[in-house]
């Protein structure tokens, strides 16, 4: 493992922070919490905390000892000052008096000293940086050392590597419990330059930042060099089918695997699927062993809550053979529920019956042959157990190529997924309404489709912004938060491409809004063929092939889907010289029909959006200006020539598509969006 120290980006750091009145010793606690939380190998979403011991004004305008500590929610690779609070440290020592403490009453005391009463939770391990005499403390949760420590024998292997150097604490929660253990072991070691908790991770000590550090590196080196020296063995392969399903083709049925009914508004709890495939990977799952190895428990405790104690293991999917692989899929899914249930029952029973349940569905999914899938509630948070996935594989494999993985059993394993203080999180922020859903947008470059995105993004869902390829598609996905993917709706190669693309993305799909579309013109009979048919083949043979291939996802899924079309008012009131645009469109209006009728019993809805003048790339800027000059009317008058008297946006159209996504006993239905024009309504 290499130092990243660098003299002169400490010096900066220091000077930019001293600018803005934050002192040395708190610019170097948060350059070195950068350095480590930048190395995945160290440190994984929230996993590892840092503090150093210093001193600060308290609003009286006093002088005190503090302790800077990690604060709840901060990334440690991207930290800044206030990410690190200022705790009254004497309140701090005074708790090592203290026989217990419940968490409950720990946080509350944390919070209660801070000089800062707006400031985050001080970390869990706030009292164990307190109680450790030295200046700078740094905590992570370094690969290497996690492959020693979860081995049978991995408190002999650390203890026979570090000697004196290091004290060693036994696996202990984290808490008050834990900080009193790291406190009597580092006492009685006054000159040990860290920790080893087992089984949990490792804490390193200075007198300065850069010491506390240097030491980390180096003591992270050494268990590098320890696995180095003593690796001897590599996963034995099991045997593996030649021909197998592509992830696209089995990720939507997993997804429907782990989806979860419910009375809310979309009526189940849906993941978002993050896959991941790789030399590493492929050799774990295809192990002949996997069974054993990837179901022994977490790498560190924490990874439980968000990863739960056990990957779901599928069988390898043979292609030739999809009705065998998916009912094998569904027999493994449900074993994994009652497992979990009857995991929680039992535990909960131990605890006396307090605990609130968490759903039963699996956050790791391993595939022999393709690799795995993580599950979350959306994309970020399926990468982030897609990430702890992939340290878990890194762990074990380490451990493995010495002796044999090992966790920690299966009572602190639930005493740490079901912690109170993750129990009380539960329901304290409800999330948008539309988390889970993953949403296609067709023609997603223009106006319409750029204001649709941020909608549903805002709602909570995933979105695919699909249009022709270029700058400009990367650029509006990038603004929005959605993925890029280009796609031209009038080429069948194109649309299953894409579509594949957006079910690799996220693991399926929810609700396609077709949109792309352009508008010709011309007197009918004036109008050729050719151009009739470029125009039918756009306007409504572009809806049928998205809409076609997203069908075929959603019943793999067999959680419904919403298809939603952009249809126009040509298609209910026909205008002069607009039939090669208007006539495809009417077909479309059928097309959407026709998808209520015969996809309803699956639970499939299929709703238009009936929009009139909104500025696009139907109706451009120069096209409002020619409209407008033919009728003798200002631009203005022109665009609120309705009803309301008001011009209809395309912010309208995105609510009018999000509330349809959203009616969940709404099918084969008209929404009109063009501020009143009695000529084009449904009737």
């Amino acid at each position: 493992m290499r130092s990243l120290w660098s003299d002169a980006d400490a010096r900066r750091l220091i000077e930019s922070c001293t600018a803005d009145g934050i002192g040395e010793d708190l610019a170097l606690r948060v350059y070195t919490t950068r350095l480590l939380g930048s190395d995945p190998q160290l440190v994984l979403h929230g996993g590892g905390n840092t503090s150093v011991k210093s001193r600060a004004v308290d609003a009286v305008g006093d002088e005190v000892d503090v302790l800077f500590v990690k604060g709840s929610g901060w990334d440690m690779g991207t930290i800044e000052p206030p990410g690190l609070p200022a705790v009254r440290l004497a309140p701090l020592l005074r708790l090592a008096d203290v026989d217990s403490l419940s968490d409950e009453e720990m946080v509350r005391a944390q919070r209660s000293n801070l000089l800062d009463p707006g400031a985050p939770n001080p970390s869990v391990e706030a009292l164990l940086h307190a109680w450790v005499q030295h200046k700078f403390v740094d905590h992570t949760h370094a690969n290497a050392v996690l492959a020693l420590v979860d081995q049978p024998d991995g408190e002999a292997i650390v203890r026979d590597l570090y000697g004196d150097r290091m004290a060693y604490v036994p696996y202990i929660m984290p808490g008050f419990d834990l900080a009193k253990a790291a406190k009597k072991a580092s006492d009685a070691h006054p000159d040990a330059e860290g920790l080893i908790l087992l089984k949990h991770g490792i804490f390193s000590f200075g007198a300065t930042a850069h010491e506390a550090y240097e030491r980390m590196i180096e003591l992270v080196s050494m268990a590098e060099g320890c696995i180095e020296q003593g690796a001897g063995k590599t996963f034995a392969p099991a045997a593996i089918p030649d021909a197998l399903a592509r992830p696209a083709e089995v990720a939507p049925l997993l997804r429907g695997l782990l989806a979860n009914p419910t009375d809310d508004e979309d009526g189940y709890q849906r993941f978002v699927l993050d896959f991941r495939t790789g030399p590493e990977i492929l050799a774990f799952v295809n192990g002949g062993e996997l069974e054993r190895y990837a179901r022994a428990g977490t790498a560190t405790p924490d990874h439980v809550i968000r990863t739960k104690p056990k990957p779901l293991i599928l069988p390898p999917p043979e292609a030739d053979d999809p009705e065998g692989f998916a009912t094998a899929a569904r027999d493994a899914a449900e074993l994994f529920r009652e497992e979990y249930e009857a995991y929680f029952a039992r535990n909960n029973d131990r605890v006396g019956g307090v605990k609130k349940a968490l759903d039963a569905s699996p956050r790791v999914v391993l595939v022999p042959g393709l690799g795995l899938f993580a599950a979350g509630k959306n994309a970020k948070a399926a990468a982030v157990a897609g990430d702890l996935a992939e340290t878990a594989i890194d762990v074990i494999r380490r451990a493995e190529s010495m002796d044999r993985f090992e966790s920690i059993g299966e009572a602190d394993l639930f005493d740490m997924e079901y912690w109170s203080l993750e129990q009380a999180k539960l329901g304290a922020a409800k999330d948008p309404p539309l988390t889970g859903l993953v949403v296609a947008i067709t023609g997603g470059a223009g106006a319409i489709g750029a204001a649709t995105a941020a909608a549903f993004r805002a709602e909570g869902a995933e979105v695919a912004l699909l249009d022709l390829p270029g700058d400009h598609l990367e650029d509006v996905a990038a603004d929005v938060g959605a993925i890029a993917i280009p796609c031209d709706v009038t080429d069948d190669a194109a649309v299953s491409a894409a579509i594949d693309a957006v079910t690799e993305a996220y693991g399926g799909l929810d609700v396609l809004v077709s949109n792309a579309g352009a508008a010709w013109q011309g007197r009918i009979a004036e109008v050729s063929d050719e151009t009739l048919r470029e125009s039918f083949e756009l306007n409504f043979f572009g809806h049928q092939r998205v809409a076609r291939a997203a069908v075929a996802v959603m019943l793999q899924q067999h959680t419904g889907g919403s298809l939603l079309f952009n249809a126009s008012k040509q298609a209910l009131n026909p205008g002069p010289r607009f039939g090669p645009y208007g006539l495809p469109k009417a077909a479309t209006l059928a097309l959407m029909r026709q998808y209520a009728i015969d996809y309803g019993a699956e639970g499939i809805r299929s709703n238009a959006v009936n929009a009139d003048r909104i500025r696009s790339g139907l109706l451009t800027d120069e096209m409002v200006g020619e409209r407008s000059a033919a009728r003798g009317l200002s631009e203005q008058e022109y665009m609120s020539g309705n009803l309301l008297e008001r011009e209809v946006t395309a912010e309208d159209v995105a609510a009018a598509f999000v509330a349809l996504a959203k009616a969940r006993r709404t099918t084969g239905a008209i929404l009109t969006v063009d501020g009143g024009n009695i000529a084009a309504a449904v009737r």
